[in-house]
Formats: structure tokens, C-alpha cells, sequence
């Protein structure tokens, strides 16, 4: 059902260019909110842009490297100024998830890992969320994975990074909640996308393991996220939703 909800916000969307970002921009686009979306592919972002433009929404797009603080923070800037002065919604999406042992792991894979995973949401945060505080509104959406909540032999460097956004999440509800920005997050499991692609059936086996059986389709991770910033989650700080088809619970 279409609605016009977000109407008059500004999001800004990290990693939308393809899979749950750019599931994520255009459920809020269709619900009025103007999107700006950020990745480092400027034909796949304008791709998301007129897609999401020709459907009636407004959106635009900004690239950036994530990796570079000075970049993230310019973005910051960039969103505020498309948003009319505001942004209402930021979903840190975006991520690097490399797989490997711990021994293999070089210093260049550690730092990109946690600039992106963990420095540039937290830059982020501290750009927007105290303008929104200011407002007496605002919505912070962090996406993290199951990994972030039990040990997967190859992923010790993904997983810590998210486990370091986790914490973040409830910080950050606990320090700018009392303005009435609500920080909460959403935790797939295995989900079919582009940057998944190369795991190939590892993807299915690892849902396997899970009840529901089956991976997630981006669109079902970016309706968990759309009920996050919604008003009917507006009693909900500091949680972390597992859209996981169970994997965390069995």
C-alpha cells in the first residue's frame, strides 16, 4: 500500500545503489520522503535516481568514499543542503564484508573495514543527530548482520565491526533519545544481492540453517526498516530487529 507518510523528510541512504540501500530508497521514496542516496558508482546511482524519480519520487544522489572521513563529512553537508536544510532519516547501510582468517587479514583490510563499517556512521551521527535533536525529531537506522551476535569462523573482522555498530546503536539512543531521535537497528541474515552474489550457495546454506529456511530478499530487510522509522515504532529506542529468518533465535 502506497502512503505518503514520510512526506516532507529528507533521508539519506549510505550503500543505495544496490541491493537493501537501494531496497531501502525506494520504499522511502514511495512513501514521499526525499531520498538522497550516496555509493561510490555515480551510473548505478543515477540509475537509482531516475528509477525512483520516474515512480514519482524525489531523490538525488551523491558519491562519495565512505572510507574517507573528510568525504563522509562533506556528504553530511551535501544531504542537509539537498534536504532543504534538514535531514530526518539516516540509515547507515553501507558496508565492506570481506571473509577470511584471521592470520591472512592485512592491515589495509582492518582499517578500510572500520572506516566504512564503523567511522563513517559514527561521522555521520555526529554530523546530523544534533540538528535533529535540535528539531525534536529524527530516525537513525543502523543495518548490521547476524554475525555481530555469534561467532562465523572467517568473518572475525566483518563481525566485530558490526558488533562495534551494535553497541553504537544503543549509545546513540541513550545520548540523543532524550531529543526525541530514535537510533534503533535492523540485523539480517543471508540476503540475495549483487554484493552476495560471489558467495554463491554458501548463501543458501547458511539459511538453511535458519527457520524460515531461505535467504531474505532485500525488500523484506527494507520493510523491517521502514517500520523502524515509522511512527508505529515511535516507542522503540535502542533495538536491534532481527530480520534473520530466525537464525539468531535457533
Amino acid at each position: 500500500m502506497t502512503t505518503t507518510d514520510l512526506a516532507g523528510t529528507t533521508a539519506l541512504v549510505t550503500g543505495a545503489t544496490s541491493g537493501i540501500g537501494r531496497a531501502v530508497a525506494r520504499s522511502l521514496a514511495g512513501r514521499g520522503a526525499h531520498v538522497v542516496i550516496t555509493g561510490r558508482d555515480t551510473g548505478r546511482g543515477d540509475q537509482v535516481v531516475t528509477a525512483i524519480r520516474a515512480s514519482g519520487g524525489k531523490a538525488d544522489f551523491v558519491a562519495g568514499d565512505l572510507a574517507d572521513a573528510d568525504a563522509v563529512r562533506e556528504l553530511a553537508r551535501r544531504a542537509v543542503e539537498l534536504g532543504g536544510g534538514h535531514v530526518d532519516i539516516l540509515v547507515n547501510n553501507a558496508g565492506v564484508f570481506p571473509v577470511g582468517p584471521t592470520p591472512g587479514t592485512t592491515d589495509g583490510d582492518f582499517d578500510s573495514v572500520y572506516a566504512v563499517n564503523v567511522r563513517a556512521p559514527f561521522l555521520l551521527v555526529a554530523e546530523l543527530a544534533p540538528a535533529m535533536a535540535a528539531r525534536g525529531r529524527g530516525c537513525v537506522v543502523n543495518v548490521l548482520s547476524m554475525v555481530a551476535h555469534f561467532g562465523v569462523a572467517g568473518m572475525a573482522l566483518y563481525g566485530s565491526s558490526k558488533a562495534a555498530l551494535t553497541l553504537l546503536t544503543k549509545a546513540w539512543a541513550a545520548e540523543f533519545g532524550p531529543g526525541g531521535v530514535r537510533v534503533n537497528a535492523v540485523s539480517p541474515g543471508p540476503t540475495r544481492t549483487e554484493g552476495t552474489e560471489r558467495f554463491g550457495e554458501q548463501v543458501d546454506r547458511l539459511a538453511a540453517l535458519a527457520p524460515a529456511g531461505r535467504p531474505a530478499a532485500p525488500e523484506e530487510i527494507a520493510a523491517a526498516i521502514g517500520y523502524l522509522v515509522s511512527e508505529d515504532a515511535a516507542f522503540v529506542h535502542g533495538a536491534v530487529l532481527d530480520v534473520d529468518g530466525g537464525r539468531n533465535a535457533a
